[in-house]
């Protein structure tokens, strides 16, 4: 590999064929902005956000469901800050604690143990938002509330797994050239398993850290494998990822797990791209199945297009305008993953790097 400096003068001297990459992790997008690395390459060399926000992708029917929990009486919707803002089909958690839902954000999933074994009157019903990364944790909390003899909490889940919305973004979206894989999500499910994707769908998978180092020796990597016409999956975050992952992580999700199908917000379902607790565990469970469909985003609102790289978030007409971070509109803006609140906080409302 060469040195930075090289990879940055290749990079900005490109000249060969347009080439459009999607970083599919939401912190990447950040440090890509952070880090100004859009001016460091060619105009020629697109960078495109994916579905990399698991709070964007979150249907309107699982927010409906969490609200239908915390209209009965004595239960608590437990809740990351990042969900509280997500809109519903009527209302958002948020707007619903305002007009007396008991609503709590929490900061861990063991926050949830405790308050129940505090407060066994109520139940504690948890919105489990995340991907590979965050499902570990939420494992961790039931096997502890089962310890303790904690049995008044319950999981609304919607968790995602990656690889199935990779297929599908290769199935159906033309012209992407090559992926940056998500460097949390990797720490658990390790390296090899990108390898059948580019052998599939014949693009390069390359694993990244989140220094701009990283990112751009990334982007080198996925350049030098379109112009060879090469189709691999690397991994260039060693330090972080292995081959086969974390394999106490990955037990404890499958002790506690199956796969199933479920709905991405604008995306509609994709086959076997959740999870859901096992059936020795359904006394936890809060209605995570059945959620099937999804009501149409507000109108107006691109978040289905920005999410698989179709336009970037200033293409939006209501970005900056109606939908800002205060007031967001869509999902994509909700989130401090999402791509079009990485835009709006990066280039002062205007879309443009800054």
């Amino acid at each position: 590999m060469r040195d930075i400096k090289e990879i940055i003068g290749y990079l900005r001297a490109y000249d060969g064929p347009e080439l459009k990459f999607m970083e599919v992790c939401g912190t990447h997008t950040a440090a890509i902005f952070k880090s100004g690395i859009r001016s460091l390459i060619s105009p020629k060399i697109h960078l495109i956000s994916g579905p990399g926000c698991p709070v964007c992708v979150t249907p309107t029917a699982y927010i409906d469901r969490l609200l239908e929990y915390g209209r009965r009486e004595n239960h608590v919707i437990c809740s990351f800050g990042d969900m509280l803002k997500v809109p519903g089909s009527g209302c958002s958690l948020s707007e619903a604690k305002g007009e007396g839902v008991n609503v709590r954000m929490i900061y861990s999933p063991p926050d949830v143990a405790d308050m129940a074994e505090k407060e066994r009157d109520k139940t504690f019903v948890m919105a489990a938002v995340g991907f590979e990364t965050t499902a570990p944790a939420y494992a961790l909390m039931l096997k502890e509330a089962k310890g303790r003899g904690i049995d008044n909490i319950r999981l609304v889940t919607a968790l995602k797994r990656v690889i199935p919305a990779l297929s599908w973004i290769c199935e159906n979206e033309e012209g992407i050239d090559g992926f940056i894989c998500p460097g949390h999500v990797s720490t658990i499910i390790g390296s090899d398993i990108y390898a059948p994707l580019a052998e599939r769908y014949k693009k390069p998978f390359v694993v990244a850290g989140f220094e701009a180092e990283h990112l751009l020796a990334a982007i080198y990597d996925l350049v030098r494998c379109a112009e060879k016409g090469e189709a691999r999956a690397d991994n260039l975050y060693t330090s972080g990822v292995r081959s086969e992952g974390n394999l106490k992580a990955l037990a404890l999700i499958d002790e506690y797990f199956e796969t199933g199908d479920a709905v991405w917000r604008g995306l509609g379902r994709i086959p076997e791209s959740g999870y859901y607790l096992r059936e020795e565990f359904a006394g936890f469970d809060g209605g995570s199945r059945g959620l099937d469909s999804d009501s149409e985003l507000p109108e107006a609102c691109r978040c289905a297009d920005v999410i698989v790289g179709r336009i970037s978030p200033d293409m939006c007409p209501m970005f900056g305008n109606a939908c800002r971070p205060e007031t967001p509109y869509g999902p994509c803006m909700v989130s401090a993953e999402g791509a079009c609140g990485i835009w709006f906080r990066n280039s002062k409302g205007t879309g443009k790097q800054i």
